[in-house]
């Protein structure tokens, strides 16, 4: 039987793992970063590039950056699915030259990506620390939701009962009032 590794040596190992990630991540010709919802990807070009020099190509699964004539700086498919419309790229100055700077709004706003394109360097995603959002930054259906799950936690800490309880007590309330031929005096309910 094999022993659950110790605090340490599971906090060596992340140690470990972060360390070559970041090697990976830096190694690439690109930086990106996300949100839930989007995704953002910066590609230093030399700073004498305009953009009829480039090859940027969009679609809603496939990414690709490139100086024409020369080998992409990022080719393939998407590790998931954009909205075209609402993705773009800029050709933008910076301190050390110039940068393709690409915005990608995500079709799942629900899921991390653990790379931008299939085949290159994966990040754990299970050890991004998302940042804090607003309910009002939610979809209507997930923003019910969680309000729901928030009033029947606050609901649970007073003793009171939860939104699913009060439903249950009210159906049975209804009935009660329909049969009033029934006696409930000796009914367990809970």
């Amino acid at each position: 039987m094999s022993e659950e590794p110790s605090r340490e040596e599971r906090e060596k190992r992340d140690k470990e793992a972060r360390a070559q990630e970041k090697v990976e991540q830096d190694a690439l010709p690109y930086k990106w970063n996300q949100t839930i919802q989007d995704l953002d990807i910066s590609v230093p070009i030399p700073g004498n590039m305009k953009s009829r020099d480039l090859d940027v190509v969009l679609t809603k699964t496939k990414l690709k950056v490139a100086i024409k004539g020369q080998t992409p700086l990022i080719e393939g498919d998407l590790t998931k699915p954009i909205h075209v419309d609402e993705s773009t790229w800029t050709l933008e100055s910076t301190a050390t030259g110039k940068e393709v700077s690409i915005h990608l709004d995500k079709i799942n706003k629900m899921e991390w990506w653990d790379s931008v394109v299939s085949g290159a360097p994966k990040i754990d995603t299970s050890k991004i620390q998302p940042e804090n959002s607003k309910l009002s930054d939610l979809d209507g259906e997930t923003r019910t939701m969680v309000e729901k799950m928030m009033y029947d936690q606050r609901q649970k800490e007073m003793g009171l009962p939860t939104s699913e309880d009060q439903k249950k007590a009210d159906m049975l309330e209804q009935f009660k009032k329909q049969h009033p031929e029934m006696d409930f005096s000796k009914a367990k309910i809970g």
